[in-house]
């Protein structure tokens, strides 16, 4: 079974091609990536919730959702773990003040309208619709007749039965092209001329208009002190699982996901061998008969440093175990798998990549992209 290692946690492809129809992307690797460190983190803090021994009882989210057993562990490990001091007046007054366009009521403006449809699809019934918008307009101009009454004759909006009134309306309420039209007019005016939408020929009067006024800092002090002390919790809850995976990485392979989900502790061979003397002490005889040549360089290399083959070694492993990316850990994790002594496998994996040169590729013929 194939595996992966991402954040200190052994993953199975099984599992890890699920995780990946979760999590869409501009590429498949970014989705790989993204559905590795999801299942990592998830892993680290069931493990976490474990070690504290804590429960947590599911609950619902405000759209009547359930949350799933590992998901309330998850959270109850974040809530105890994670603690954030409340921000003071101070912090939230320099929020008010840096940001006063955010603590203001909406403008709003309260407009009529009469609809004329065009009675077909071509051109000709478009003019037609918009010459009696026009015509209206020239009515309402002349002042023989209120824009209510001629909305209620007219319209061929449902707003026709109120005179036309669309009621109080703020910025993003009606189609761009109606509202833009109404923000530049004043209130009592009558559009000059028929406004286009997709509904058919718009004539628009503007009502009344009020502007927004400024919020008092007391009316939204809780709103920022919330949104403060969520921006913060958000913050150091990433670092606190940041951290987890730090911890992780620096063990090796600390946990192991199984193809069904589960968490154990990391693979024995993996976790242990770092400070197995007895695996260095095996692995001269053992690479005389399987890789003479990797021998060679290892007690060349021991010499030059002058210092034992087992100590070498030892070095050598806890300087993979510092620097290794989680791709490293991945190759080590297949050279390990199906070997019949795992640890000696390990660090002749470890010791190859320290010792033998990579091996130089040579293109003779260069293709050029026209």
């Amino acid at each position: 079974m194939r595996a992966i290692v991402v954040d200190g946690v052994e993953i199975p492809e099984s599992l890890l091609a699920q995780e990946v129809q979760n999590h869409p992307a501009a590429s498949a690797a970014e989705a790989r990536a993204a559905a590795g460190h999801a299942l990592a983190i998830r892993a680290l803090l069931l493990q976490k919730a474990r070690e504290l021994g804590l429960a947590a009882e599911p609950e619902f989210d405000s759209a009547g959702r359930e949350e799933t057993a590992e998901e309330a562990l998850v959270r109850a490990v974040l809530d105890q773990e994670v603690e954030v001091a409340p921000p003071t007046e101070a912090e939230c007054r320099r929020v008010y003040e840096a940001e006063r366009a955010r603590f203001r009521t909406p403008a709003l403006y309260e407009a009529s309208h009469i609809l004329v449809e065009a009675r077909g699809a071509d051109e000709a019934a478009l003019a037609v619709a918009r010459a009696t918008a026009a015509r209206l307009i020239e009515i309402l101009n002349a002042g023989g007749r209120s824009f209510a009454d001629l909305a209620r004759e007219a319209s061929d909006c449902s707003s026709a039965a109120m005179g036309g009134s669309l009621g109080q309306l703020k910025a993003g309420d009606l189609v761009p092209e109606v509202e833009d039209v109404l923000t530049a007019m004043q209130p009592g005016e009558v559009a000059p001329e028929p406004v286009l939408s997709r509904f058919g020929w718009h004539v628009l009067k503007l009502d009344r208009r009020v502007e927004g006024r400024d919020l008092p800092f007391e009316l939204v002090h809780e709103r920022i002190a919330l949104h403060l002390e969520s921006r913060a919790w958000t913050a150091a809850a990433a670092r606190y699982v940041a951290d987890l995976a730090a911890q992780a990485r620096s063990q090796g392979v600390a946990l192991t996901l199984t193809p069904e989900g589960g968490v154990r502790n990391g693979s024995a061979t993996l976790g242990d061998f770092l400070g197995d003397l007895g695996a260095a002490q095996r692995l001269e005889p053992w690479l005389e008969s399987v890789d003479a040549d990797l021998l060679r360089r290892l007690r060349h290399a021991a010499a030059s440093a002058e210092t034992p083959v087992g100590d070498f070694v030892q070095a050598a492993m806890a300087e993979f175990v510092a620097d290794a990316s989680d791709e490293r850990w991945t190759n080590l994790i297949s050279a390990a798998r199906d070997a019949e002594d795992p640890a000696l496998a390990c660090l002749a994996a470890v010791l190859r990549s320290k010792l033998v040169p990579a091996k130089q590729t040579f293109t003779l013929i260069r293709r050029v992209q026209s």
